[in-house]
C-alpha cells in the first residue's frame, strides 16, 4: 500500500503542481491524528464563534433598542418619507451590524484558536514531506505565545479589512467586486499564516507572499470567502470546512516554496 506522503511527493503529482483540495481531504480522512485535531479545532472554532457573535449583537441590538424600537408614525407623507427612512436605517444597521459581528467573533476565534491550527499545518506539512521535513524546536509555552501573537497580528489586519470592506461595500456592482477579492485575498493570508510563521516570517513578508503569489492565493482563498456570504451558515460551514482548508493551503504554501516557479 502507498503512503500518503509517497503519493503526494511522486512524479504523478510533481511538486510545481497545484495539489487539489480532494487530495487534502483523503489526507486528512486518512490519517488519524490530523482527523481528530479537525474535530477538535473545528468543535472550539464554532463555540467561540457563535459566543462571540451572540455576544456582538446583543449589545449592538441594546445600545440601538431605543431608536428602532419606536417607528415614526405614517399619518402625513412627510411620515411616510421618516418612516421609509428609518425602516431602510434599520435593515441596512442589521446586516451591518451582522456582517461585522461575525468576522469580528471569527477572527476572535481564529487568534484564540492559532496553536492548535499551527499544530495541525505542522503535522500536515510533515506527512506531506516525509523525510524532507525540518522539525520545529520543541514544544514550550514560549512557542504557544509567538502563535498567539502571530495570530492576534493576522486578526488585526482582518479587523482593518473588514473596516474598510464596510465602506467599500457601498460602491454599487464594483463594491461588491472588490470585497469579494479583499475577502478572498485576506483568507489566503488567514491559512498560510499557520505554514509561514513556522518559518518566523513576519506580517509583511507573509503579505508579499500573497501578492507575489496572486493565482495561488486566489485559489486558497476563494473557498472561504465564498463560505463566508452563505447567510446563517457561514458561521458552521467556515467551522466545517477551516481545518481541512488549513491543511490544503499548507501543502500548496511548501509546494511553492520548494520548486517557486
Amino acid at each position: 500500500m502507498v503512503s500518503h506522503e509517497k503519493t503526494f511527493n511522486s512524479p504523478r503529482y510533481p511538486v510545481t503542481t497545484w495539489i487539489p483540495l480532494s487530495h487534502s481531504l483523503t489526507l486528512m480522512f486518512n490519517r488519524k491524528r490530523l482527523l481528530g485535531w479537525s474535530v477538535i479545532l473545528f468543535a472550539i472554532t464554532i463555540v467561540l464563534t457563535m459566543g462571540g457573535y451572540t455576544l456582538t449583537t446583543g449589545y449592538v441590538d441594546s445600545f440601538t433598542a431605543g431608536y428602532f424600537n419606536t417607528s415614526p408614525t405614517t399619518d402625513s407623507i412627510w411620515g411616510w418619507i421618516k418612516y421609509s427612512g428609518w425602516l431602510s436605517g434599520k435593515w441596512l444597521l442589521i446586516i451591518i451590524s451582522r456582517i461585522f459581528a461575525f468576522y469580528i467573533s471569527f477572527l476572535l476565534a481564529y487568534s484564540l484558536t492559532t496553536p492548535g491550527y499551527a499544530m495541525l499545518s505542522t503535522t500536515a506539512e510533515r506527512l506531506f514531506l516525509g523525510e524532507n521535513f525540518h522539525p520545529d524546536a520543541n514544544f514550550s509555552i514560549h512557542g504557544i505565545l509567538i502563535d498567539l501573537a502571530e495570530g492576534v497580528k493576522i486578526g488585526l489586519y482582518g479587523v482593518l479589512v473588514t473596516f474598510v470592506a464596510l465602506f467599500v461595500n457601498f460602491i454599487p456592482i464594483l463594491g461588491q467586486i472588490i470585497v469579494f477579492l479583499l475577502y478572498t485575498y485576506y483568507s489566503a493570508l488567514m491559512f498560510i499564516d499557520y505554514p509561514a510563521s513556522r518559518r518566523r516570517w513576519s506580517l509583511g513578508r507573509k503579505i508579499s507572499w500573497v501578492s507575489g503569489n496572486r493565482t495561488t492565493a486566489f485559489k486558497l482563498g476563494f473557498v472561504p470567502a465564498l463560505l463566508s456570504m452563505v447567510p446563517v451558515l457561514n458561521v458552521f460551514l467556515l467551522a466545517v470546512f477551516f481545518p481541512v482548508l488549513t491543511i490544503h493551503a499548507t501543502v500548496n504554501f511548501v509546494n511553492s516554496q520548494s520548486n517557486p516557479s
